[in-house]
């Protein structure tokens, strides 16, 4: 039996090499290491039992991130059918964006709740950050964009007067009035880059510009040099009369000028009103930024909002009427000419009082009025029509569409939204909807045949028509004479044809003035019967 070695001590000799000591030794060491390895994974698995793991517990996935995707589905979807319009999200979205944070907050402390009653931790996905991260830019950029709207009309940004917020004081100069006579026919060009344009007609044979200019400088002699650098000139060229403001960034001008009646006017404006009143030859009007207002013009008018959108309004135009870009409000009276409105309108559109053709093309609706005694309104939902004499022609979507007192025939086409017709008269009717009722109130004398049809709806006549079908239900037949043809359909929604009074018809037309000298037919209180001078 062999002994072990002598412990080897400081001084003394050292114990022979044994491979089979020190093999023993490494491996009783790998053991002790494996054993300490074992001893923690229990320890952590016992923790994780307990509750004190939860860097190490399963990931389950948050519900914020599925609803912040639907929200966005549902918004591009209402963007699309043309339910909900681009500017009104944006506009809302700017304002109340922050209600996104709140609510992913809220859902993320209802989970929070929830999972404290689990029995064993959880952790919950966080890939929904980056999603509201974006969303957050994008609510920063809306809401800037809409904050700068109003900061602009209050600053004047139609009339550059941005430099005055930096707090460099304002000082005006009035030009000496410039007085030019007029060749026959004129042709008057206006070009001002910076600064409102007001322009009338006027009796006199001269042409006269009077300019208020304004600058924003610390010094009368930096205020000079603007004042120069944006003076108004007038330059005559055969018949063609120039008058030109080169602008300024650091200030504007305001022309007032007077021209002839027979003048015929060109309008460039790039940042500020115009106005136009009492011209006898027609204009043509380029606006950038800025609203133009238009009253008492002979002859046909362009009007075109090159960039920036702007309000527009026309009074007593004698002739045709055309007006293209991106408006905000349109209203338009009085006008004896054919009128055609063709852009984006994000503003309301009101027209009365039209004598001649209507055209209107928006990216939604298109429009065709043969003659408007009464008045349409358009807005983001409505389209409103009361008393047309002529044809009427609509197609749009996601409107209700609301036609009465229409003495002409009638076609609609509408995509979602509610249709309703009341003719003034025995006329052809046409209303095909996709996702919304459709309702016809017919005169008591009607004279029609009846088409109807829908998918899934209900039909309802106060006529003894014909209906036949279930879900996919028709209604059919003849209502007195059956001059008129009557068209209906709605694939999801109710077809009522309704039977109206006498109210609905088109009351008739005053009787015509009398001739000159002609007496009337009776005095005023048994007073003599005089002759009536003009």
């Amino acid at each position: 039996m062999s002994s072990a070695p002598p412990p080897y001590t400081p001084g003394g000799t050292p114990p022979p090499y044994d491979p089979r000591t020190q093999w023993r030794i490494y491996r009783e060491q790998q053991k002790a290491a494996w054993r300490a390895q074992r001893d923690a994974w229990k320890a952590q698995q016992k923790a994780m039992k307990a509750g004190y793991a939860g860097a190490y517990a399963p990931r389950v996935p948050s519900i914020v991130g599925p609803i912040i995707l639907i929200v966005v589905g549902i918004v591009g979807l209402l963007l699309y059918s043309g339910r909900l319009t681009p500017a009104a999200f944006w506009s809302w979205y700017g304002r109340w964006w922050p209600l996104l944070l709140i609510g992913a907050g809220l859902a993320l402390l209802a989970e929070w709740a929830l999972d404290l009653r689990r029995a064993t931790p959880v952790r919950r996905s966080a890939g929904f950050v980056g999603i509201l991260i974006v969303l957050a830019i994008l609510g920063f950029a809306a809401s800037a964009w809409h904050q700068w709207g109003p900061m602009r009309a209050e600053w004047g940004d139609n009339n550059d007067n941005f430099f005055n917020m930096l707090g460099l004081p304002q000082r005006d100069f009035d030009q000496p009035v410039q007085s030019i006579p007029a060749p026959p026919k004129a042709i008057v060009n206006i070009e001002n880059p910076r600064g409102d344009i007001s322009v009338s007609g006027g009796d006199g044979p001269n042409i006269d510009v009077q300019a208020h200019a304004i600058a924003f400088a610390t010094s009368d002699e930096a205020a000079k040099k603007i004042f120069d650098s944006e003076a108004a000139n007038v330059t005559v060229s055969g018949n063609t009369i120039l008058v030109k403001s080169e602008g300024n960034s650091s200030g504007r001008v305001n022309l007032t000028i007077t021209v002839p009646k027979s003048a015929q006017v060109t309008v460039d404006s790039g940042r500020g009103d115009v106005i136009l009143a009492n011209l006898g030859a027609g204009a043509t009007i380029t606006s950038r930024h800025g609203d133009v207002r238009l009253s008492a013009i002979d002859g046909s008018v362009q009007a075109h909002f090159s960039s920036d959108r702007g309000d527009f309004s026309a009074h007593q135009l004698n002739g045709d009427l055309t007006a293209d870009g991106k408006f905000n409000d349109i209203t338009c009276s009085e006008i004896k000419g054919k009128v055609t409105l063709n852009g984006e309108m994000f503003g309301d559109v009101h027209l009365e009082n039209i004598a001649s053709p209507i055209h209107l093309h928006t990216s939604i609706t298109e429009l065709d009025i043969e003659a408007l005694p009464g008045d349409m309104t358009l807005d983001s939902d409505n389209l409103r029509v009361t008393q047309v004499k002529g044809q009427v022609r609509v197609t749009t979507r996601a409107k209700d569409v609301s036609l009465n007192q229409i003495a002409g025939d009638t076609y609609v086409r509408n995509s979602r939204g509610q249709i309703s017709i009341e003719p003034a008269g025995v006329f052809n009717i046409e209303a095909r909807n996709g996702k919304g009722d459709v309702e016809i109130t017919l005169p008591p004398n009607a004279s029609a045949t009846v088409d109807g049809r829908t998918q899934n709806g209900d039909i309802v006549t106060d006529f003894p028509l014909t209906i036949t079908g279930d879900t996919s239900k028709t209604v059919s037949g003849r209502i007195g004479a059956g001059k008129a043809k009557i068209t209906l359909s709605a694939d999801i929604g109710d077809l009522r044809i309704s039977k109206g009074t006498e109210s609905n018809l088109v009351p008739p037309l005053p009787p015509p003035p009398p001739p000159p000298n002609a007496p009337h037919l009776k005095a005023p209180n048994g007073a003599q019967q005089q002759p009536v001078t003009q």
